[in-house]
């Protein structure tokens, strides 16, 4: 039986284990539905990171794992644990890192509508760098810096005009997206010159995200020739020499057992070299390199378990499994049509000899996946959807009023809760 990551097994009883742990005893244990997560996993990946990324690139390379992937202050320990730096998308997710004990100086923010009260935060907290994304925020920390008599590490993120293989809504590096400064419509030069006019800010470096999951590696290289250029023509036009490129992440996994992933290794490999070359032909010193991993650092880390209720056959047609979870927990095949691989803990080796879909209980015509192979299943048993480490918690809702599950993290074999289960109780709390 093919599994789709290195942190699950078989064992002798024919059960599905991750970290070592048999997943059944862990769901008895929890209840479900729940997410599970492999600490060992993670730790692997950021190494795997931070080992290429010496060993490829003759700079400074450093590694922020991007906290909208999973955000829990368990996993901001175990990343600064591993040497990585924090990507936040939002105030609450520099506040996570902040609170899960990530120093300031390794925190660096994105967003494209930054609040005052989220860059009040991140400047008052004096984090490493503010990467703004227009002119009028860029106006917004200069005001506030200034109000605090402090001057901001800024970056800016640019569009380079470069779209991927994905789903239309995670092309985010395209001229037709609401993130970035478009490069070939002359804006980022006038951001750029704005910058340097105002008080209390620092521009030190550019940055871009181009999506994901992107399984090429030659998406990166058109990337760096252009912001390698564009760095180049505003050290010709304002003397300024940007020292940081930020290339963000998007770095596939695998989701399938017939569909794999270039290795991280691949992808530090045609990133170095891409920025080695682009620099020497553009006259540049070798930048300060930053790449912000999140979904291959901990996707392939989790599984999501459930229990089948209802088994509606409709002959001819399909056969429906409704779990307890459903798109409020992993709301990515309503969103985007993503593939999972499933199977059955407790006969995790028996064949997969049937084709189902699998459905949620919320009340939407909602489902987790279409035409999914899986051992013969019935009402009861256990059901684990596999790879969903990634935008499975961190984009979990209350829709219907539906607690979140709880987040169970291995260990070394053994298991803790990193992040309780919600209760009724929990989701009335904020009412008034």
């Amino acid at each position: 039986m093919k599994l789709v990551s290195e942190c699950l097994g078989i064992n002798a009883s024919g059960h599905l284990t991750i970290g070592g742990v048999d997943v059944p005893a862990l769901a008895k244990e929890y209840g479900t539905p729940l997410y599970i997560m492999d600490e060992g996993h993670i730790r692997g990946n950021c190494r795997a990171f931070t080992e290429a990324a010496a060993e490829r690139y003759p700079g400074k390379c450093s590694i922020a794992y991007a906290n909208k992937a999973m955000a829990c202050k368990h996993i901001v320990r175990v990343t600064h644990e591993e040497g990585l730096y924090a990507n936040a998308a939002s105030g609450g997710e520099v506040y996570t890192a902040l609170q899960g004990g990530m120093p300031p100086e390794k925190i660096i923010y994105h967003g494209n509508n930054k609040t005052d009260e989220e860059l009040l935060l991140a400047v008052k907290s004096q984090i490493l760098r503010i990467v703004a994304d227009g002119p009028e925020e860029l106006h917004n920390i200069s005001r506030i810096a200034g109000e605090l008599g402090v001057t901001a590490s800024v970056s800016l993120r640019l569009s380079p005009g470069v779209t991927v293989d994905s789903h239309s809504s995670l092309q985010t590096g395209k001229l037709d997206c609401k993130f970035g400064i478009p490069i070939e419509t002359g804006a980022a030069m006038d951001v750029v010159k704005l910058a340097q006019s105002l008080g209390g800010v620092a521009l030190d470096g550019i940055h871009c995200h181009l999506g994901s999951p992107i399984f090429e590696t030659r998406p990166y290289a058109d990337a760096i020739d252009i912001m390698t250029a564009f760095m180049a023509r505003v050290q010709a036009e304002t003397g300024l020499q940007l020292k940081e490129l930020n290339l963000g992440g998007g770095f596939a996994v695998r989701y399938l057992p017939d569909k794999g992933a270039p290795p991280i290794r691949d992808y530090i490999a045609v990133i170095s070299e891409e920025v080695r070359n682009a620099a020497a032909r553009h006259g540049l010193p070798l930048p300060e390199l930053v790449l912000e991993p999140g979904r291959s650092i901990v996707a392939g880390a989790g599984i999501t378990v459930y229990t089948a209720g209802g088994v509606k056959e409709i002959p001819g047609i399909r056969t429906y499994v409704s779990v307890d979870g459903g798109m409020t927990d992993n709301p990515r095949y309503m969103l985007y049509g993503s593939q999972y691989d499933v199977t059955l803990p407790e006969r995790a080796g028996e064949e997969k000899t049937q084709i189902i879909t699998l459905a949620g209980r919320c009340c939407e015509n909602e489902l987790l996946g279409k035409d999914m192979p899986i051992q013969p299943v019935k009402a009861g048993d256990l059901v684990a959807v596999l790879c969903t480490g990634a935008y499975n918690y961190s984009m979990a809702s209350n829709y219907n009023r539906i607690p979140r599950p709880p987040v169970v993290m291995v260990r070394n074999g053994e298991a803790f809760v990193a992040v309780r289960r919600e209760t009724w109780e929990d989701v009335v709390r904020l009412d008034v």
